[in-house]
């Protein structure tokens, strides 16, 4: 018997992914369904769908496609691969869904329980930027998305048209006999065919292709609050993607970053700032304005304030985002010595009569 090509059959390449397998039997799945046979090729399209079934079978399963791929399809005759198999139920199936299936089938086909429960939806992560001023006062930011959302047409069930299932009468449950070596056990679980609803789908929504979702543009305004700190990660809930089945969305991330500020140094919510100070300001002493992140405050310097000194201005640094006390702002004096210097200047330093510390200071040593 000649080796069957079962990629060529789903019109895939060989290195093709399980969703890229998917889909191409969907789409044949959809043309040679038995239904839509006219009444001079219903044989024809009956051996079409079992076609694609049987390739299908092998090529969505991993350990059959890995003993394909090395072997052929000659390695699947008279042994375990297609023996039972029974393609007129897989038909029958399709019948009933009235081309609504196709997922249940295709999980059938991978080893699956022929049953897609709805699941929950992708998170989202979204990345923005703020100013140390914004993250100070906290503020509000129009985030741009591109995202999976409910269908509007179909309300997210991929059809518009529903009749009640006769499998389960409705239902959406139906009892199973299951053989196991202790004997024969029936259980109740949702319905394979209508997936637990108790409807079918009569037709395929055509705004969304029967997926019941579509990618979207949306404008989403989110609040940032004051204090918040570079890497933090505010939580949307149900801004993420819609899940499969209709299931619930996900929720939307967002990371904020705080840019540098030239001037400020954040540490947690305290601001470090290094201020210029005059040799005359830092010896007589002087009352001198401070930026702060929110304008300007006055801080007193006392006559002899050395370089390095570092003054704390409490409550002038960032809020708590946690709502705890603010933290403060510290100063740090630097005396500027002027490189150049006018007769004038010259003389009235020379009449300080200033001693010399280094000089004092080698005295102590060398006496």
């Amino acid at each position: 018997m000649a080796d069957k090509d079962y990629y060529k059959t789903l019109g895939v390449q060989k290195n093709a992914t399980k969703e890229e397998i998917k889909k191409a039997f969907k789409k044949l799945a959809l043309k040679y369904h038995p239904d839509r046979a006219p009444d001079d090729k219903k044989k024809e399209y009956e051996e079409e769908f079992k076609k694609i079934n049987e390739a299908v079978s092998v090529l969505g399963d991993d350990k059959k496609r890995q003993q394909y791929d090395q072997y052929g399809s000659s390695s699947f005759q008279g042994g375990p691969g297609f023996e039972g198999f029974d393609f007129s139920d897989i038909m029958s199936q399709f019948r009933s869904g009235a081309f609504g299936n196709f997922d249940d089938v295709f999980d059938q086909l991978f080893g699956g329980s022929g049953r897609r429960s709805s699941s929950r939806g992708s998170d989202l992560l979204y990345e923005t930027e703020i100013t140390l001023e914004e993250a100070a006062q906290g503020t509000t930011q129009t985030l741009s998305l591109n995202k999976l959302e409910r269908c509007p047409e179909c309300s997210g069930r991929g059809a518009t048209q529903f009749e009640s299932c006769h499998h389960c009468h409705g239902s959406g449950y139906m009892k199973r006999t299951q053989r196991t070596p202790f004997g024969l056990f029936q259980q109740t679980g949702p319905c394979p065919y209508c997936r637990g609803r108790g409807e079918l789908p009569q037709d395929s929504c055509a705004a969304c292709a029967g997926e019941g979702a579509q990618r979207k543009k949306k404008k989403l305004e989110v609040t940032i609050p004051a204090g918040i700190e570079a890497g933090m990660r505010l939580r949307v809930p149900g801004e993420g993607e819609i899940g499969e089945q209709n299931g619930p969305a996900g929720d939307l991330y967002v990371q904020v970053q705080v840019k540098l500020h030239p001037y400020f140094e954040r540490r947690e919510n305290d601001l470090h700032i290094t201020i210029p100070l005059s040799f005359t300001q830092a010896a007589l002493g002087d009352e001198i304005e401070v930026p702060t992140i929110n304008g300007k405050a006055k801080l007193t310097i006392p006559a002899g304030t050395a370089s390095e000194t570092v003054f704390r201005m409490r409550g002038k640094g960032l809020p708590s985002v946690h709502g705890h006390a603010s933290g403060d702002e510290m100063v740090k004096v630097r005396i500027e010595v002027p490189s150049k210097l006018s007769r004038k200047q010259k003389d009235l330093l020379l009449q300080l009569h200033e001693d010399k510390p280094s000089q004092s200071f080698l005295k102590k040593i060398f006496g």
